[in-house]
Parts: C-alpha cells; sequence; structure tokens
C-alpha cells in the first residue's frame, strides 16, 4: 500500500470518528475469536496500516496514529507502515495504555469494537482513559468495516468429521467430561468462543482458514451435556448432521450465526461460563443485559485439548516421522545445490513439494519463513516471491516451516551456512544450541510455569550481553492450531503450568539487524519421568523432541559445548539417523549419515 492509499484510509477512517465523536479509535489485529490467524475479512489491521504481521494494536487518533508490536514485527512495521503517517511502540515495553493516558483530553472519548476485544484486555486502556478523563465508548459497527469497501464476506468452508480412531476420546464422552466440569465450578452453560476448542470438543475440522483446519463458529454447552453449535448450515455435510443426530435427540442442535445473540439472551438466570481468553467483551455485555450471571474464567476445553491423549501423541509421532523424512529431504537438497541460483522463495517451495509427498498431508501449519543473510534478522520475516533474496555463499538461511497432517500439526525450524561461516555466526549458533539444550534438558515439577524455564534457554546469549525478543516456547495442538494455549514458554508466566501430554516448542534464537538471524526449534512433549528421581517427594517431568532434523555441525564450535552438551546433541543425532534413513535414497541417507556424525571433543 503506497502512501496516498494508507494516506486516503485514515482519512476515511477519522471522518468516521468525527461523526461519532471519538477522539481515539482502537484497531486490534484479531477477529471475534481473538484467533492468530484470521480470515482476510478480519485482517483490520492490515487494511488501514498496511502492516501484515500477527500480533499488533493500531490507536488512531484525529492528528497521531500508533502502532504497537511485540519484538517479532519491529523491523517488519517499520517497513510496511508509512512513517509520516505512523508512530511505532513496543507493544510490551512501550505498552498502547501508557499512548492513551499521554493523548488524550478530558472528556475525550475511545471507541473499540467490543466483538475484538475481552475484557481483561480492555482493563488497562480503560484504566488509562480514566486517569486521562477519557472514556472508553463501544460502537456498534466497526468503524474499519465501515469504510472498507468490498471487504470479503465470512468464509463458509466445509466441515468434515474427525475420525475418533485420531482423536481418541469420542464427540459424546468429551460432552460428557466437560459437562460434569461445568457442574463442578456451579456453572450452567459455556459460552465456547475458541473455535479449536469447539473442534475439538465436537470431533470436526474446518476450512475457514488458510493453514489451520477450523469452522469458525460459537457454541454454547450446558451442564446438562447439550450442544448449541452457531454456524452456517451450509457448511455441514450430510456426514456430519448424521453424527450429530446420532448423539440422540437435542443432543447437538444447529442454527445460523445470527441465532447466537437469541441463544445469549435465552440464558437468562443462568450462571454462565465465558473464556477469559476468547471470550468477548460484547457476549459479557449481551449475557448481563440479558440478565445471566456471567463468570469469566477458563474454558475447560483448553486445558482438555491441550494434553493430548495417548491416541493423539501416537499420531503425533507419526507426523513428525514423516515431516522429518521431508525435512532431510530438504536439508539434503539445499547442500548439494545452494545457492546455486536458488531464492528464499524456492526454498519454500521445495519444502512444500516434499511435505505434500507424505502420507495424511493437508498442508502448511503456517507461511513458510524462509529468510537468508539479513532478512533472517526479522524474527517472523514476511516472504514474497517478487522480493525473495537470492541464496548466497557465506549467509545463514533461516527456515521456519510446518504441516498438518490429519494426524498431527508440525513447526520446526533450522538455521544452515551457505558456503562458510564467520567465527561470529559460529558462537552465536552454538549459544543458542547451548539454550536449546538446556531447555531439552531440564527436569521439573508438574505444573512448573513455562515462565520458570524460560531463563534456561536464554543463559549462555544473556552472558554475552545478547538476546531475542520473542518467546521460547508455544503450544501446539493435534491437527489444529499451530499456536495453542494455555501453555507457553516466555518470560512472562503462562496461564497454567505444565502437564503430561502438553507439546510445546523450544525455540530460541538471535537476530543481528541487517546481517544475520538464528533460530533452532523442535516440538518436544511433557511427560512423566520413567523411572522418576530416587526420593522423588513431587512428580517429575521432562521433555521428549518429536521433532526429527539435524542441526548444523559446520555451526557448532564443539570447544563451546560440555562432554554433556556434545553427548545430548550425538545422541539426538544417532535417533534421528536410526528414525529416517529407512525412508531415505541412497543419497539423501548419505548425507544424512555426514550430517549426523558425531561430533569430536
Amino acid at each position: 500500500m503506497d502512501t496516498a492509499e494508507q494516506a486516503r484510509r485514515l482519512a476515511a477512517l477519522r471522518e468516521e470518528m468525527k461523526r461519532q465523536d471519538l477522539a481515539v479509535f482502537v484497531v486490534p489485529r484479531v477477529d471475534e475469536h481473538q484467533l492468530t490467524y484470521v480470515p482476510p475479512g478480519s485482517e483490520r489491521l492490515a487494511w488501514i496500516s498496511g502492516f501484515t504481521g500477527s500480533w499488533g494494536v493500531a490507536l488512531i487518533g484525529r492528528e497521531r496514529a500508533a502502532l504497537f508490536v511485540d519484538g517479532r514485527y519491529t523491523l517488519q512495521a517499520r517497513e510496511q507502515t508509512v512513517a509520516e503517517l505512523w508512530e511505532h511502540h513496543h507493544l510490551l515495553t512501550q505498552p498502547p495504555e501508557g499512548w492513551l493516558e499521554r493523548t488524550l483530553g478530558h472528556g475525550q472519548r475511545v471507541g473499540y469494537d467490543p466483538r475484538l476485544h475481552t475484557p481483561d484486555g480492555l482493563r488497562a486502556m480503560a484504566a488509562a482513559a480514566e486517569r486521562a478523563g477519557a472514556t472508553l465508548c463501544a460502537v456498534e459497527r466497526n468503524l474499519v468495516d465501515a469504510i472498507w469497501a468490498n471487504r470479503p464476506p465470512p468464509p463458509r468452508g466445509a466441515v468434515e468429521l474427525y475420525p475418533e480412531a485420531l482423536a481418541g476420546e469420542s464427540r459424546g464422552d468429551k460432552r460428557r467430561r466437560m459437562a460434569a466440569a461445568l457442574r463442578h465450578d456451579k456453572i450452567d452453560a459455556l459460552v465456547v468462543s475458541a473455535p479449536d476448542n469447539l473442534a475439538w470438543l465436537l470431533n470436526i475440522r474446518g476450512r475457514d482458514l488458510a493453514v489451520t483446519p477450523l469452522a469458525l463458529g460459537f457454541a454454547i454447552l450446558g451442564a446438562d451435556e447439550t450442544v448449541m453449535l452457531c454456524m452456517y448450515a451450509e457448511k455441514l455435510g450430510a456426514e456430519v448432521r448424521a453424527a450429530f443426530a446420532a448423539e440422540g435427540a437435542g443432543a447437538i442442535t444447529v442454527a445460523d450465526p445470527p441465532a447466537f445473540d437469541e441463544a445469549l439472551a435465552g440464558l437468562r438466570g443462568r450462571r454462565v461460563r465465558v473464556d477469559q481468553s476468547t471470550g468477548s467483551e460484547w457476549i459479557v455485555q449481551q449475557l448481563r443485559a440479558a440478565g445471566a450471571t456471567v463468570n469469566v474464567g477458563p474454558d475447560p476445553c483448553t486445558l482438555a485439548k491441550a494434553c493430548k491423549n495417548p491416541t493423539e501423541l501416537a499420531g503425533i509421532r507419526a507426523a513428525h516421522l514423516r515431516d522429518g523424512v521431508a525435512l532431510v529431504r530438504l536439508l539434503s537438497w539445499i547442500y548439494d545445490t545452494a545457492p546455486g541460483g536458488e531464492t528464499e522463495w524456492t526454498v519454500a517451495l521445495r519444502a512444500a513439494a516434499l511435505r505434500a509427498e507424505g502420507e495424511r498431508y493437508r498442508g502448511p501449519s503456517f507461511h513458510t519463513i524462509s529468510a537468508v543473510g539479513p532478512n533472517a534478522a526479522h524474527c517472523h520475516y514476511t516472504l514474497r516471491e517478487d522480493q525473495a533474496r537470492p541464496l548466497e555463499d557465506d549467509t545463514l538461511l533461516l527456515v521456519d516451516s510446518g504441516a498438518q497432517y490429519l494426524d498431527g500439526t508440525t513447526d520446526v525450524t533450522r538455521t544452515v551456512i551457505i558456503g562458510a561461516p564467520t567465527a561470529e555466526m559460529r558462537r552465536r549458533y552454538t549459544q543458542v544450541l547451548k539454550g536449546h539444550l538446556a531447555l531439552g534438558a531440564a527436569r521439573f515439577p508438574e505444573d512448573t510455569n513455562g515462565g520458570q524455564l524460560d531463563v534456561l534457554a536464554r543463559q549462555h546469549l544473556w552472558s554475552d550481553g545478547v538476546d531475542y525478543d520473542h518467546g521460547t516456547g508455544h503450544g501446539v495442538g493435534c491437527f489444529l492450531a499451530v499456536h495453542e494455549g494455555p501453555h507457553g514458554i516466555a518470560k512472562r508466566p503462562s496461564a497454567v503450568g505444565l502437564r503430561p501430554g502438553m507439546v510445546v516448542s523450544n525455540e530460541p534464537g538471535y537476530y543481528k539487524a541487517g546481517a544475520f538471524g538464528i533460530r533452532i526449534e523442535n516440538l518436544v512433549v511433557v511427560q512423566a519421568l520413567d523411572p522418576q528421581p530416587e526420593g522423588a517427594e513431587r512428580t517429575t517431568l521432562g521433555f521428549e523432541p518429536l521433532t526429527l532434523a539435524p542441526y548444523d555441525r559446520r555451526l557448532i564450535d564443539p570447544a563451546l559445548l560440555t562432554n554433556a552438551e556434545r553427548a545430548t546433541v550425538n545422541d539426538y543425532h544417532a535417533r534421528v539417523r536410526e528414525a529416517l534413513s529407512p525412508h531415505l535414497d541412497a543419497t539423501v541417507a548419505a548425507y544424512l549419515a555426514t550430517a549426523t556424525a558425531p561430533l569430536e571433543t
């Protein structure tokens, strides 16, 4: 989007603000479900600003506009927006509420769309506005929608059943288990606002989003084990309807989305749980207006979904084996071909083509990051064919990619050298690897928060006075969202502690602006140690690696590793070689043998 178009859109929005007597309008980068990946019609932040990252918020005033992003997108935000039109701030260290307090005047009004904010998310902004003598005001229609000509309509992708043989639990058993959790908390009904929870609860998957197999909609789960699903009827085929009907009369009913308003109004006098992470302020307002008692707290589906059962874990391991085959074939191709006239774009195409040959492959789990040299210094670099950088000798190539398989979701990052590395590259790569190994080797009691483990991954970078500005680990679903809560590993504590069956990434990194970027990422599963430590007084957990792909030995400085770290790398490489070699042709198997040869002392 050029400068003139950005200016035109901001001017049009400000006209709407003037008509509604708003001093500031808030534009978050989320949809009605608080999703990371959203349908085209919900890309309001990208439409108004040009910024296409997956997380951020804009505060647009009558004369000033400010864009807030986290460390993954600080470079991208400046490149995609016009400096004369936008201020840039760090979402965590310079939060939006500070800007509001400094900018607002007494009696002014801040507009927001209540469908795009949770009550918790509004709290800090409301307090900042109050300190400035201003007020937050919900708008009936989103102001961006009002000026967005030809805005894409809501998606209506087909819904499919997810086999119980892969889910490991029937939808009936899930309904009963979640309803029992509601009764335990003396809750009459739950508003299911997270589409991944909806997919898990009903054993369905959808096609409403490009990289996540979700069907967008809402549901109300009663303590009586019934579900009212609010979703466009045309998305549900005969097979899905038959499966729902087989649950029994009234067990699962389906209504078009407009009926959701009536369903909320019908909860008068009931005690209703609204999810604290994905339930919008609009839902809370509707329930209170209807006379319901609102209980804001965790949707029990979230934690149940995060703790994978043995059937799901078996599928996830099988998916990672197939993914590992594709990854090693990719790495072998890069080793043999690069630079060879290849680009970031052709690397991404090759990765997708190799994965597509695997059984049960359904597509990517996110948009591949394939970044060379200075582009890799953007933590979440946006790849474009017309701007793809060629592979060049003596540069680092970072490839962060993943796949959706019917039996599991993958996400892996490997950084490799094209040509010869500098001493600085080797030192930073080895420091990142040491943090990756330290986190992977952690032993901790059940319910330890990921925030308590985060320092393990950063300690060796910190010793040199450097760091990375993103989280160290995020939860991952089973043929669902590649970013899944409620757990994670970051400087800030996550919503819940780590428990057996949770899948989480282990991905420290380092990024030098204008030069290179490094990230090493495996998915791991939390599991109880067997045997437990002698004399253990609490159940002790650890991580089992799921990802099967070699690290780049050419970037490892063995002198910086301890004997234990070298042994860990050698053991992991032996495991990768043993698991993948039977599935590779002779050329790729020979590459893997070299890539996983033991590190020398």
